[in-house]
């Protein structure tokens, strides 16, 4: 089955400038950083006890969220990989494509009690890619197809010569296996985790010039298929898209913060020339995983907008009988965000908007919206859907919030592309007809 991402960076290539293709990664390797805390914090929890969920947990989320496709990669831990690409093969008839944390300098080793992260990053790499292509050291030629053949490589630069030396020599190393492999990989590029004597102000461009000199050097062959980069604001990114249209730039999602953080930051990145948002303490902190990545994707697709999308998250929510973690007025609220792995340095994302403040309960309905404010504007339930108390309702045909999607080649009398069980194929839509298949999955009319 062709990956829903090949097509897109395809088409991404193909046209720059005017290619509204957008890539969606749910990044679930935090095991390669946070140890037991990556699938979060357990319900069931007692007084003065920290629990964690389990391992097979956070594989079963990203169980859930392959199959409803609205993503195209799955980040994973190489252990992961092996699981679930290896040992049931989850990948294998599916558009979305499987991805390890290929290194984890020493910036996200954040174990409890430990001050790694306080210290200047030095490159370090766990995961081998044999492991990774194949599931063991040494592969055949023909066994490199079997597992995942894209990797996320990362580098921390502080402004320090003798440790950037190092860390391009590291990445210089791994970008020779990874073509002699033809293991394909993109690179994350984190803000400096020490105080490095930049000014603030200066600090996006350092780093943007810092992204293209090590480039420069790379022939097409060793380059990455996509940056992951902190977003810092329009100018930042613009000057970087600018610049080389073909070096697709793609966003961090950073601390999970308000739902607003997240959709808004999404929007404004893909604004200013990001073309792909990898989420994973975003994703993985809201109440409802599949119905957050439904409105990332109905988000990127022009479907509905950041203040709409929490509202309609809202609803949702209510209509799953699911308690929100902040109310909605709090929801809506943009947050000073950390974009740094741990946690431990602000970045302050420059807004392109005031926050907008909280609406009534009978805020006039956006145009398409998942979940919309009920008719007669009071909070009672209206004819074709339920209220959840805050004048909002959920139309009576659900967001796709199960372990699959609707077994269907058909929705509103249009038929759209399916994978070989009946499932609906996001990769081989077209944006135009993912948003006709979400206006007609949701009753919102042609």
């Amino acid at each position: 089955m062709q990956k829903s991402l090949d097509r897109k960076l395809a088409a991404i290539h193909a046209d720059p400038y005017n290619c509204r293709e957008f890539i969606l990664a749910d990044a679930k390797d935090a095991d390669m950083a946070l140890g037991l805390g990556a699938p979060g914090q357990s319900p069931e929890l007692h007084a003065g006890e920290v629990r964690f969920k389990t391992l097979e947990q956070y594989r079963e989320q990203m169980r859930l969220i392959t199959r409803q496709g609205l993503v195209d990669i799955m980040l994973m831990s190489a252990s992961s990989n092996y699981a679930l690409t290896f040992g049931e093969r989850l990948f294998a008839d599916s558009h979305v494509t499987p991805a390890i944390r290929a290194n984890d300098t020493t910036d996200i080793h954040l174990a409890r009690g430990a001050s790694y992260a306080a210290e200047a990053a030095l490159p370090f790499r766990t995961a081998s890619l044999d492991h990774a292509m194949c599931g063991h050291l040494d592969c055949k030629p023909e066994e490199r197809s079997l597992g995942a053949n894209l990797g996320l490589y990362s580098v921390t630069f502080n402004n320090d010569l003798r440790r950037d030396i190092e860390t391009l020599e590291r990445f210089h190393a791994f970008r020779e296996e990874a073509e002699r492999k033809g293991f394909r990989y993109f690179l994350e590029v984190f803000d400096p985790n020490v105080a490095t004597g930049i000014a603030p102000e200066t600090l996006p461009h350092y780093l943007n010039d810092m992204i293209t000199r090590m480039l420069a050097g790379v022939a097409p062959a060793g380059r990455p298929v996509f940056l992951k980069i902190v977003y810092h604001g329009p100018r930042a990114m613009e000057e970087l898209v600018r610049f080389d249209p073909h070096l697709v730039a793609g966003i961090l999602g950073g601390s999970s913060g308000t739902t607003r953080d997240a959709f808004q930051l999404l929007h404004d990145a893909q604004k200013y020339g990001a073309k792909v948002a990898l989420f994973g303490r975003k994703i993985n902190h809201a109440e409802n995983q599949l119905a957050f990545v439904q409105f990332l994707r109905l988000i990127v697709d022009g479907v509905i907008q950041p203040v709409d999308a929490v509202k309609a998250y809202h609803a949702v929510l209510g209509k799953l009988g699911i308690a929100p973690t902040r109310s909605l007025e709090d929801d809506l609220k943009v947050t000073e965000q950390s974009m740094s792995y741990a946690g431990g340095k602000a970045v302050t994302v420059p807004p392109t908007s005031p926050p907008a403040p909280a609406p009534a309960p009978a805020a006039p309905a956006p145009a398409i919206v998942a979940a919309q404010p009920s008719a007669n504007g009071n909070g009672k339930p209206s004819a074709n859907g339920t209220a959840n108390g805050n004048g909002w309702h959920v139309p009576s045909r659900p967001l796709v919030t199960e372990s699959r999607p609707p077994r269907e080649n058909e929705v509103g009398g249009r038929a759209f592309a399916v994978t070989a069980d009946g499932r609906p194929d996001f990769g081989k839509m077209t944006p135009n007809d993912r948003l006709a298949y979400h206006r007609a999955r949701l009753g919102l009319g042609g």
